[in-house]
């Protein structure tokens, strides 16, 4: 049996590899900051599927935590064959409005902790011939709005980058594009949803299965569900001036309220 390390696994799209990922008979290493949350997820996931699953609580917005999580990934006694970077946060408010700690904080977490973390998983798995690596991103990737999708974007080309790097190792590396998903991300941030188009959101669970196909199929870059592909399409050939201008637009319409 192989295992899967998910970090942010308790709600949202962790939940849902989580879910699917132990279903499927893979062994799991839990990774959030609620240890009586990981510990009722662990119980829950074992008794349904008969799969090990070892808790690891650790904030990776702190320096102990992500190093915590990677000296996990790099046990070679216990190996890691699957990593899911899937922690993250939004912050409220436009640029200036939100405090310099918090913007800090979230480039800790999207930025700094995916690279560790990365680094770590795969020089293990580069030495085992195998492995693989999702790093949880966003369709804000590809449009000037704000420091999340900035830190996204960055999570984007490290990712694609990386995975060139190691092409021929048997280690995959994909980026994971979702749009809008139901999940705690907008209760934690603060933000409103009411106003955002129903045909908008994606079910976790189905993004979960798009996203582990597009993996199995070698694909670095991975924006599940035709509605999504279609709005990247037309992000590409919009001229970048004119996309700023729509996009903060549409960021003061269906983003924080």
């Amino acid at each position: 049996m192989t295992t899967a390390l998910i970090t942010g696994s308790t709600a949202g799209i962790g939940a849902a590899f989580a879910r699917r990922l132990s279903a499927d008979g893979h062994n799991l290493v839990l990774v959030a900051r609620d240890t009586k949350r990981l510990q009722e997820q662990a119980t829950e996931l074992h008794d349904r599927h008969g799969i090990e699953a070892e808790v690891l609580t650790a904030d990776l917005a702190t320096d102990e935590g992500i190093e915590a999580v990677a000296a996990r990934l790099a046990d070679r006694k216990n190996p890691v064959d699957l990593l899911i970077n899937n922690a993250g946060f939004g912050n409220k408010g436009r640029f200036l409005d939100v405090s310099m700690a918090d913007e800090l904080t979230m480039l800790k977490v999207h930025c700094e902790a995916v690279l560790r973390l990365t680094a770590a998983a795969t020089e293990a798995m580069r030495e085992r011939g195998r492995g693989g690596v999702v790093n949880v991103a966003s369709v804000a990737a590809f449009v000037p709005r704000g420091t999340y999708g900035a830190s996204k974007a960055w999570v984007v080309q490290f990712t694609q980058g990386a995975a060139k790097d190691l092409a021929g190792s048997g280690v995959r590396l994909m980026a994971l594009c979702p749009g809008f998903v139901r999940t705690e991300f907008h209760q934690r941030a603060g933000m409103g949803t009411d106003n955002i188009p129903g045909w908008m959101w994606l079910d976790a669970d189905k993004l979960v299965a798009a996203a582990l196909s597009d993996l199995a199929r070698g694909k670095s870059l991975s924006v599940p569900d035709a509605r999504y592909k279609a709005l990247m399409g037309i992000v590409k050939v919009t001229p970048r001036g004119l996309l700023g201008g729509i996009t903060s637009r549409t960021g003061r319409k269906y983003g924080p309220q």
